[in-house]
């Protein structure tokens, strides 16, 4: 009695809005940056910062997607194991 898991799927609206919503929050914050009325270093400092703190996201958020990813496929073998052995498994059998 296998039960294929429902892939989970966004709808477009969803990723839509996830997109709309980071190109806001780079924009406004390379606008807030640029707008400091701070040295050029210290702007340039936090233009790098920013974009640390983005690739760090994008990172953190493929590594936490690769390890759920692999924690579905180690329950399918799992799963694929025990029904191979409650399949040849036969309770009437003598001893």
């Amino acid at each position: 009695m296998s039960e294929t898991p429902v892939k989970q799927q966004n709808t477009a609206a969803f990723y839509g809005q996830a997109v709309l919503s980071f190109g806001v929050a780079v924009v406004a914050t390379t606008i807030g940056i640029f707008r400091l009325e701070a040295d050029t270093w210290v702007r340039a400092f936090l233009g790098i910062a920013v974009l640390y703190l983005v690739t760090s996201a994008f990172t953190l958020a493929k590594v936490i997607r690769d390890r759920q990813e692999a924690g579905q496929i180690v329950s399918r073998v799992d799963q694929a194991r025990l029904e191979k052995l409650l399949a040849a498994h036969d309770p009437f059998e003598k001893l």
